[in-house]
């Protein structure tokens, strides 16, 4: 997620451009064949392209306002997650008379933390990860989830017996969930943990269940395919019809000038069939790279950033002091 300043018109030029290079070609070919090749009976009525742009803009803003809410309930769920999670650590430091102990469910949870951003990351096939605009601007920013692997995640909270079987697992965030309840009750059951630290964990756990189980909805439930392919049918009709509709509105503005002035006013159908273009594919492509908040595009949730902060947060609750230094911002992007 980009947090600390805005895309500059040069940037989102830059990211468009190559569907630019497709509309410039789109809206040339008409004016060409209608100016040069002298098929004049390329237009059509300007009415009919109006009508078709308002409907994609109807389309365009149901579309982006859906995809907007996968992306603001993805926020808000982490957001919850992050909040349980100093919870969980709280309750684990104040409840649990064993030191070790509690230090022993506050790591497994961090595993659980670090196994569910790490299923997160993983690529689904109605992803942008192998667009060329997705994979160009991964040059500026590293996707932690990619660079390291789980295995040396686990190892860093967890025995290598436990982070075996994590990473044998089908699923392997519940898994952790299972072994901390599995554990607490272990502890329960030797004297180890009270038995309202036992409930507490054990409400926790529920809680961060049922908060892993909504965000995989949004990870492995795409926004419906129905309804983005028909927009993207509906804007690329569009692109292709605009520039035969504005040919003969432009014609006739140009009967009623005369002169050097009228001659050329067709030729106006280029530039402005692209701006107008432009802006519809614009707005599709936004759309499409904020359906799948989780994918690790430029605009993703910041999974990591938050678990990142959640572990300084829980490691500070220990008792330790010596906490490194939250990573650096590439490219004022936040993973």
């Amino acid at each position: 997620m980009l947090i600390d300043r805005s895309y500059s018109l040069p940037e989102f030029l830059m990211w468009t451009r190559r569907s630019i290079y497709v509309l410039i070609v789109v809206a040339t070919v008409p004016v060409l064949l209608y100016e040069v090749a002298g098929l004049h009976y390329l237009q059509i009525p300007f009415a009919i392209v109006f009508l078709l742009g308002t409907t994609v803009a109807l389309s365009a803003g149901f579309k982006n306002l859906q995809t907007y809410g996968r992306m603001q309930d993805a926020q808000m769920l982490w957001a919850s997650i992050a909040s349980a999670s100093r919870t969980f650590g709280a309750s684990c430091r104040d409840l649990v008379p064993d030191t070790f102990a509690a230090k022993t469910l506050i790591n497994r949870h961090m595993a659980w933390l670090a196994a569910l951003r790490h299923e997160l990351r993983k690529h689904k096939p109605w992803e942008q990860h192998d667009k060329a605009n997705f994979i160009e601007w991964k040059k500026y920013y590293t996707v932690p989830e990619h660079a390291q692997t789980l295995t040396f995640e686990l190892s860093r909270f967890v025995a290598p017996e436990e982070a075996a079987l994590v990473l044998e697992s089908r699923n392997p965030a519940w898994q952790v969930l299972a072994m901390q309840t599995a554990d607490a009750k272990r502890m329960l059951d030797a004297g180890a943990i009270p038995a309202n630290a036992f409930a507490e964990v054990q409400r926790a756990t529920r809680e961060l269940g049922e908060l892993q189980g909504k965000v995989e909805r949004i990870k492995n439930y795409p926004y419906p395919r129905q309804f983005a392919f028909i927009h993207s049918l509906f804007v690329k009709i569009l692109c292709v019809l605009l520039p035969f509709g504005m040919i003969g509105e432009l014609a006739r503005v140009g009967s009623g000038l005369g002169g050097w002035a009228g001659a050329y006013m067709v030729w106006l159908a280029i530039p402005l069939s692209l701006i107008i273009s432009w802006m519809y594919v614009s707005l599709d492509e936004v759309g499409a790279s904020t359906e799948n908040p989780f994918e690790g595009g430029a605009n993703d949730v910041p999974i990591t950033k938050i678990c990142e902060e959640v572990e300084l947060d829980l490691r500070e609750m220990l008792g330790e002091i010596q906490l490194p230094a939250p990573s650096r911002l590439e490219s004022g992007i936040a993973m």
